[in-house]
């Protein structure tokens, strides 16, 4: 059997992985233990612990690991003890042996967390001397909740709780996110709670319940204090986004994720810009209502949007789609339903969701589908910037942005944005400059006012029957079909889209001619938009890429290229309406095959041409 020595380290690291007790002592004689056994005797002592055998320079590196793996850990539990204790020695003596003071306890809290909590003054002054970040939120939620998550026992959970970090809280209530200012505040230290606003701790940060720290101040010294850093914080917010607009523009922002629509995302811009810097009507929201065909960009600029002001917050997008409320018993869904009604306590869609977040981004999709009496709730919405529940209750919302799409006129639009391209297209072949100026021509093509009045207002006022709607909207934005040049980029993004797909799942590198992106254009439906576009390359690319798959004519690591074949009597690519895909297959042995791809959704009379070279 084992050794004296080969004994002691069993017990020893046995001892270390279960109970690590809190001190450095015991790993000195798992040193000296690794140094007396012979490796024959300590590799029959780590099969019985761990299961498998080690080489000998291997045992020797794996020991030194654990090791070192249980030391760091110590540390850190040690520091999480400090802090708790108070133990300003201790807590330097760690920090200068490298510990991390943001590093989180298993069940979600930290260093500054618990000298918070435990009202422990010095312990915190040298934690944020150190680097503890104040605006780290814990990530403990309530003991039973932790106790499921974790797959641990409820009491073990409640015991770590109350002896590691606090008895005083209720074990019963969710503490998710809450931050140190959070702690501070329920420990109701005015002290600690001036330590963490001059640290740069953010008093406007809310917990997972959506409650700011000042939410649970019964001092009125703390409150104050909080109020006033709440608005110091806010001024330094706005200055921090002030300068990350002036050097990344919100127009730039957008542009990374919609194709074409210069003119749509300045004007919305524009207005986005005017109320952010304080130049706007307080007393009443912003209206848009965007104009133009399915598959344009429409809903995806209202999301951007959404996302440019309110980050990854999921409640700053609010969308409805107004095809749901097309009869008029519908509309209780809106705002909630009368006294007495079913559906009464529920309270409505809309107004649910903005009691969340009144300066939401809310998109009102089709809005010409919704009944009449939608609309006049909709219009003291707009007018007045508050809506009246079925309870009696008033949302304000003066600072929400509402966006509203629509079909309507769609189809004249559509023609007056292609002759409006042709045109300049005509003007940018005359002056034959190709410089980036004479592009930008067909690019920024601008809907006339002579258009919109004459054209678009009439079947608007038709449809709607009311110029005190039409008049509550800031701006009409209009979404006009795609040139040549942005129909490209759409192909090329969605071709980009399925090479990186068939790398990930087929390890296959998927490549492509330019030829091929002219060709895959032509499937452009100017009433359907980018959704044409998508439906092309699945259709002549993707289905039969499958079904070359299915037949084994590809295999997994192998390199494809996209080419074209013009049809018999075709003079160049553009002109080309039948223009055969083919796949360039590129062989282990170097050679190259081909795989036609005809224009056959179906994809079942894919067959191997035979060329090699």
């Amino acid at each position: 059997m084992f050794s004296r020595n080969s004994k002691i380290l069993c017990h020893l690291l046995r001892n270390a992985i279960r109970k690590p007790d809190k001190s450095h002592s015991h790993y000195k004689p798992i040193f000296r233990a690794i140094g007396c056994s012979s490796y024959r005797r300590t590799n029959k002592l780590f099969t019985t612990l761990f299961g498998y055998k080690v080489a000998a320079p291997a045992f020797s590196i794996c020991t030194i690991g654990t090791v070192y793996c249980l030391s760091s850990k110590h540390n850190h539990d040690r520091l999480l003890d400090a802090a708790r204790r108070n133990d300003t020695t201790d807590l330097l003596r760690l920090i200068k042996s490298g510990v991390d003071v943001n590093k989180k306890h298993p069940l979600g809290w930290t260093a500054l967390h618990v000298a918070v909590i435990n009202r422990n003054h010095e312990a915190v002054k040298v934690l944020l001397d150190a680097g503890a970040d104040p605006n780290i939120g814990d990530d403990f939620t309530s003991v039973y909740q932790m106790a499921r998550d974790r797959g641990m026992n409820s009491l073990h959970v409640l015991m770590t709780r109350e002896d590691e970090f606090s008895d005083r809280l209720n074990n019963r209530s969710s503490f998710k996110g809450c931050t140190a200012l959070h702690y501070a505040v329920l420990a109701d230290d005015l002290l600690i709670v001036k330590l963490l606003l001059d640290a740069g701790c953010d008093p406007g940060l809310e917990n997972e319940s959506g409650h700011v720290a000042s939410a649970y101040a019964r001092n009125p010294l703390i409150k104050e204090r909080l109020v006033d850093g709440e608005k110091k914080a806010a001024e330094r917010r706005k200055e921090k986004e002030a300068e990350e607009r002036r050097k990344y523009p919100l127009e730039l922002r957008i542009k990374e994720h919609i194709i074409g629509q210069e003119n749509a995302i300045l004007t919305v811009c524009s207005a986005i810009r005017r109320k952010e810097n304080g130049w706007y009507d307080e007393e009443h929201p912003l209206v848009f209502l965007f104009l133009g065909s399915s598959g344009i960009g429409k809903t995806e600029l209202a999301k951007q949007v959404a996302r440019y002001l309110h980050k990854d917050d999921k409640k700053g997008f609010i969308r409805m789609d107004m095809s749901e409320f097309q009869e008029r018993h519908e509309v209780a869904k809106f705002i909630g339903s009368p006294p007495g009604y079913v559906g009464h306590e529920e309270g409505g869609q809309l107004t649910t969701k903005l009691k969340k977040k009144p300066n939401a981004v809310v998109l009102f999709d089709e809005v010409d589908k919704a009944h009449p009496d939608v609309l006049t709730i909709m219009l003291q919405l707009f007018d007045e910037g508050r809506l009246t529940d079925g309870k009696g209750k008033t949302i304000e919302c003066k600072d929400a942005i509402f966006i509203m799409t629509s079909n309507l006129a769609s189809d004249e639009i559509a023609q007056h944005g292609l002759q409006l391209r042709k045109e300049a297209d005509e003007i940018r072949l005359n002056r034959a400059v190709e410089s980036k100026e004479d592009e930008s021509v067909s690019e920024r093509v601008t809907v006339s006012k002579r258009f919109k009045d004459q054209v678009v207002r009439p079947i608007l006022k038709r449809h709607f029957r009311r110029d005190e709607f039409l008049g509550r909207i800031n701006e009409m934005v209009y979404f006009l079909p795609f040139s040549q040049q942005e129909l490209c980029k759409l192909v090329t993004k969605e071709l980009k889209f399925w090479a990186k797909k068939a790398q990930e799942k087929h390890e296959i590198d998927l490549q492509w001619d330019y030829d091929v992106v002219q060709v895959l254009t032509q499937g452009y439906d100017v009433h359907y938009g980018a959704r044409s576009i998508k439906h092309e390359v699945e259709r002549r690319v993707v289905s039969q890429l499958a079904s070359a798959h299915e037949r084994k004519l590809i295999h997994k690591g192998c390199n494809l290229r996209l080419t074209v074949q013009p049809a018999d009597g075709a003079t160049n690519i553009e002109s080309n309406n039948n223009a055969i895909l083919k796949l360039q297959i590129e062989n282990k042995d170097k050679s190259k095959s081909f795989v036609d791809i005809p224009y056959n959704s179906a994809g079942f009379d894919t067959q191997e041409t035979g060329f090699s070279f």
